[in-house]
């Protein structure tokens, strides 16, 4: 499911860098882009979009205002990615405040990019899965989007996306590459192989090779049997 994704920023060449960000991650689709608070709004209600990445500062209105408006009574839901200066601790508390859960704070390059949307990625497709989910997942799922650093994983890795990729892994019926698992996750092939070797050096997955008719023979991956009732670490 691809996540339609509309980017708001008074600064046109930085809403352009977020465009050519989100045009790297496979989950991710930019359906519009809005430099006002009023172009804002009106995108969000003709196009509505999933998520929509929201710069605090635009000429018009603040964003927190426009923020409240797109959480008010009778609008289509949408999640928000709030856009800040590192400087100004103050709007970004008043952000929290509002309700927003997911940030960014300028300036990042794109790895951090990556691994905020990634997360939120994750949370998103687990949330839209069939079936009930309790007070406790709910809880932690948001957690984890509020969380800015997971220092139990190495650099560039998130526990939301560590989730994903496992119980997509431990979910599969038989053995799957990375290619597999990006098509299956919406996350790129990359980013797919670094998490799944990560699980392998955990000693959740096991690593096996399959020899084709010709070139390098593919990793294929598959969740150990010892691992079955074991949370991803």
């Amino acid at each position: 499911m691809t996540i339609r994704t509309l980017v708001v920023d008074d600064d046109f060449r930085v809403a352009d860098v977020h465009r050519g960000f989100l045009e790297r991650l496979p989950a991710f689709a930019t359906v519009g882009v809005a430099h006002t608070a009023a172009q804002a709004l009106a995108m969000a209600d003709e196009l509505r979009p999933d998520l929509v990445l929201l710069d605090i500062y635009l000429p018009d209105r603040s964003g927190l205002e426009v923020l409240r408006e797109l959480r008010a009574p009778g609008r289509p839901p949408v999640d928000v990615i709030a856009i800040t200066a590192a400087k100004d601790v103050e709007t970004l508390r008043a952000a929290l405040r509002s309700g927003i859960a997911h940030y960014l704070v300028k300036p990042f390059q794109f790895n951090a990019f990556r691994e905020k949307l990634e997360s939120y990625a994750a949370a998103h497709a687990r949330l839209a899965r069939p079936g009930d989910v309790d007070q406790s997942e709910v809880d932690r799922i948001v957690g984890l989007l509020r969380a800015d650093t997971v220092s139990a994983l190495p650099k560039g890795l998130s526990t939301a996306t560590l989730e994903l990729v496992a119980r997509t892994v431990q979910g599969a019926r038989g053995d799957l590459s990375a290619v597999d698992l990006a098509q299956a996750t919406g996350i790129s092939r990359v980013t797919a192989r670094r998490y799944l070797e990560h699980l392998a050096r955990s000693g959740l997955v096991t690593i096996s090779m399959r020899y084709g008719s010709a070139g390098r023979p593919e990793h294929r991956y598959h969740w150990t049997r010892t691992a079955a009732s074991a949370e991803p670490a």
